[in-house]
């Protein structure tokens, strides 16, 4: 008879995540900017054979490599910044090479389709975007009246946001339990938990896994439930570059080496080289011999 924690635990692995995904298939990635990605999983998908997908984000480096990996046919955000690095590079050489189609919604009305989607509702109706260029450059999106004017007028016009579903969900916790319960101990929980609720399954990577039972903290750090969770998958350190606080902040000084990387392409060719030829153990070596080195160059 199989133990009811075992039967119970929903463990997998990168590999396997990337494994069960399809090209053509649309991903939503949690976090916010350079904030909290899944980035060990992004990494495995940019070196899978994935290809087409439509990324749904509040976009940082995920969107960024995803395009330089040429694996992005549409995205769907309200912005792709890194935070101290105002614009994506990546994005913007995508995007102004005409290489992915964009689908640009205020950041309300972003949640707002994320919100109808976790609701499994078709849309949901808000202010935000009226009045606005929103609506000029997103000509297929359409307003309602509300049905509850005062008597003898028209109810108040609004913006009738559609929902951002999604087949698959990548959100990266501070921790998880081998049943799939999330937790998140930094200041913010973006919008992860509605991710995990607008897809058809969602897979958490965390910096520790424990077991049933050990996730300490308040009940409200408790983010994403385990019956939305189809599988979870222990990556330390799998957020690097961004800030993923309290366990790691986010690593500027790669931060910064990744964007300026990007604005030659000898240059970046030569970091895809070092740091994103191998598997996610060959990555956080690169990283630490990166940082060695450039100790060892202060002292000169």
């Amino acid at each position: 008879m199989i133990p009811v924690a075992q039967a119970a635990s929903k463990v997998t692995t990168v590999e396997e995540i990337v494994g069960s995904l399809e090209s053509g298939t649309t991903i939503g990635i949690g976090g916010w900017g350079s904030r909290r990605k899944p980035m060990a999983l992004v990494r495995a998908i940019c070196r899978s054979a994935l290809e087409n997908l439509t990324i749904i984000s509040y976009g940082g480096p995920d969107v960024g490599l995803l395009c330089a990996a040429g694996k992005v046919r549409r995205l769907v955000a309200p912005f792709v910044t890194l935070d101290s690095v105002p614009l994506e590079p990546h994005f913007r050489a995508a995007r102004q090479r005409g290489a992915i189609e964009l689908t640009e919604y205020d950041e309300g009305m972003f949640m707002f389709g994320l919100l109808a989607a976790a609701h499994r509702l078709p849309f949901l109706p808000t202010r935000a975007g009226l009045g606005s260029d929103v609506m000029r450059v997103n000509p297929d999106l359409r307003t309602v009246r509300s049905p509850y004017g005062a008597a003898g007028q028209e109810g108040e016009e609004l913006v009738a946001v559609p929902a951002l579903t999604m087949d698959v969900a990548l959100v990266h916790m501070d921790r998880a339990d081998t049943r799939g319960n999330g937790q998140y101990l930094g200041p913010d929980p973006y919008l992860d938990d509605l991710f995990a609720k607008a897809a058809t399954r969602c897979y958490v990577s965390c910096e520790r896994l424990v077991d049933p039972g050990k996730l300490d903290g308040p009940p409200q750090s408790l983010l994403i439930g385990r019956m939305h969770v189809a599988g979870v998958v222990e990556t330390p350190g799998g957020g690097h570059f961004t800030d993923c606080g309290p366990d790691l902040g986010r690593d500027e000084a790669f931060q910064r080496h990744y964007a300026a990387s990007a604005a030659d392409p000898e240059a970046w060719a030569a970091f895809a080289e070092r740091f994103l030829s191998g598997d996610e153990a060959a990555y956080r070596e690169a990283v630490r011999r990166w940082h060695d080195e450039r100790g060892q160059e202060g002292t000169r």
